[in-house]
């Protein structure tokens, strides 16, 4: 997308994959209006008028069946990821976007008007700004601290069933029950909560994932299946065939890139993944615009650092004030990509996603109860990463003064350990957000961390989908009884971890001189 609206500028533009035409691994889900705004309303794969949440925290399961929750007044979409993704490399090749099918081997920034760029088969490329869009990879960024992110992880299937219990016009977004478990994952879930979010195509395919919000480490996808299989049992949805399968992993969270450095960053690499949701397709976009407008006006000002004389003003006199400096100009963007009001959200929401980790599964079904009966522009604004810090501060009072007593006691006691860390960030818009408690100071004091209770062997990081082990019995079919292609199945080993908008090993470069 980044190479697309470049080019539309009439910049130079390389795009670097090994790949570019494979497809996207991850199912995206987008808010009807975001899309709409960005001109993609025509690339999905299906869509609903409204969205629904269960909370599950009935008395009984019997009421729980019988629970609707909260519908919400805002329309959903599923993104047709080949529809998409054939879009903007048609309008790439239109532009005459130049690809090359290689690794990035290394950059070098040695000079200040030219960045060297060398590939996997040894030769060179010169740009005078280089963007990494690695996602989570962060192959060329500089990152001054550890990156320690929160990590959602869902497995999902785009399956035939029977027959099952999802109204074609709503899209499931969050389903909090949790009375299909048996004991040993019961006990589990009230600590780690998942939930189901579910995408009914028609009454004989849907798209069910369970999933976990945020935790730190993340759930493994065997316990995922698990949990769907014993939620579908419960349901009673038969499921025929399974069509897709998809092992999903989103770092969110943890530190941006150190800024201002040479290389640009975009999506994932640049920690435009939301910290609290995982939301980061349609943020990305909008990121990719601001960043572009930023790169054009940076080499349209630097005269004698360009070579398209189409974009420079003749009339204005080359002087030493105009020649382009990648050093400055790449301070300007990553500041106009992350303005100061930008990174106060952003410590505001990993201030959240630190607090959602410390809930248990009746403190999670309170919050997202209190959140999702408030205003429409207030949830959706901080679903959509389209508030400012006003309103942020505005949305944690209205949250308090709407919780229950119970609540706030769970909430402060939660939000306590990282408050130090949060208004000192907000205040100061800094990227320094601590995600240790107490900013990694030793304090005793009734808030400690949440223990995996000993009920299941194997808790911990999340294993490649190459290494994951099918455990459904014959309610799901096994990996066996599934066909997949072998692109798919090449991507499946190459890649470990996703984010929302990940396209693999790229690189887009905007570029003046020819390649060696």
């Amino acid at each position: 997308y980044t190479s697309t609206q470049a080019s539309e500028k009439g910049l130079k533009v390389a795009l670097i994959d090994p790949k570019p035409l494979a497809g996207w691994r991850n199912n995206y889900g987008v808010w009807c209006d975001e899309f709409q705004a960005l001109g993609f309303e025509d690339c999905y794969r299906a869509s609903w008028p409204r969205a629904q949440v269960i909370f599950g925290d009935a008395d009984t399961p019997e009421e729980n069946d019988r629970q609707t929750g909260k519908f919400l007044d805002r329309a959903y979409a599923q993104v047709d990821r080949a529809k998409l993704k054939s879009k903007l490399i048609y309008r790439a090749m239109e532009n005459k976007v130049e690809f090359g099918t290689q690794n990035v081997k290394s950059v070098k920034h040695d000079e200040d008007d030219v960045s060297e760029v060398t590939l996997s088969d040894g030769s060179v490329v010169f740009a005078k700004m280089v963007l990494d869009a690695t996602g989570h990879a962060r192959k060329l960024v500089d990152f001054e601290r550890e990156f320690t992110p929160g990590y959602q992880a869902a497995f999902g299937i785009v399956c035939d069933v029977e027959s099952h219990p999802f109204p074609l016009d709503t899209m499931l977004f969050m389903d909090w029950r949790d009375d299909h478990l048996d004991d040993a994952y019961k006990s589990v879930n009230d600590i780690l909560p998942t939930f189901l979010y579910a995408m009914p195509f028609s009454n004989t395919q849907v798209f069910l994932e369970e999933t976990s919000l945020v935790a730190r480490p993340g759930l493994e996808f065997d316990d995922l299946k698990v949990k769907l299989k014993q939620r579908l049992e419960r349901l009673g949805v038969k499921v025929t065939r399974v069509e897709e399968e998809e092992y999903c992993l989103i770092p969110m969270g943890g530190v941006l890139p150190a800024f201002p450095q040479r290389t640009l960053g975009i999506g994932g690499t640049a920690g435009m993944v939301h910290p609290s949701t995982g939301f980061m397709v349609a943020k990305t976009m909008r990121s990719a615009n601001v960043l572009v407008d930023a790169i054009f006006e940076a080499l349209r000002a630097g005269k004698s650092g360009m070579d398209a004389a189409d974009l420079v003003d003749e009339s204005i006199p080359a002087s030493d004030s105009t020649l382009f400096s990648a050093k400055s100009a790449s301070e300007d963007i990553w500041k106009k990509v992350w303005t100061e009001e930008d990174l106060r959200v952003r410590t505001f929401m990993c201030f959240g996603m630190e607090t959602l980790m410390e809930l248990d599964i009746k403190g999670t079904r309170q919050f997202f109860k209190t959140f999702f009966n408030l205003p429409r522009d207030v949830w959706g604004g901080f679903l959509s990463w389209n508030i400012g810090p006003t309103g942020l501060l505005s949305l944690g009072i209205a949250l308090f003064a709407s919780f229950n007593n119970y609540m706030r006691y769970t909430f402060v006691t939660s939000a306590l350990p990282f408050m130090g860390s949060f208004f000192a960030n907000f205040a100061s818009a800094q990227n320094k957000f601590d995600s240790s408690r107490w900013g990694g100071a030793f304090l005793e004091i009734n808030t400690t961390p949440k223990k995996m209770p000993p009920t299941l062997p194997g808790y911990g990081g999340i294993p490649t989908p190459k290494k994951a082990k099918m455990n459904f019995s014959e309610t799901l079919p096994t990996k066996d009884d599934v066909s997949m292609d072998e692109d798919e199945e090449e991507k499946e080993e190459k890649e470990e971890e996703d984010d929302d908008d990940d396209e693999g090993d790229q690189v887009a470069m905007l570029r003046t001189q020819p390649s060696s």
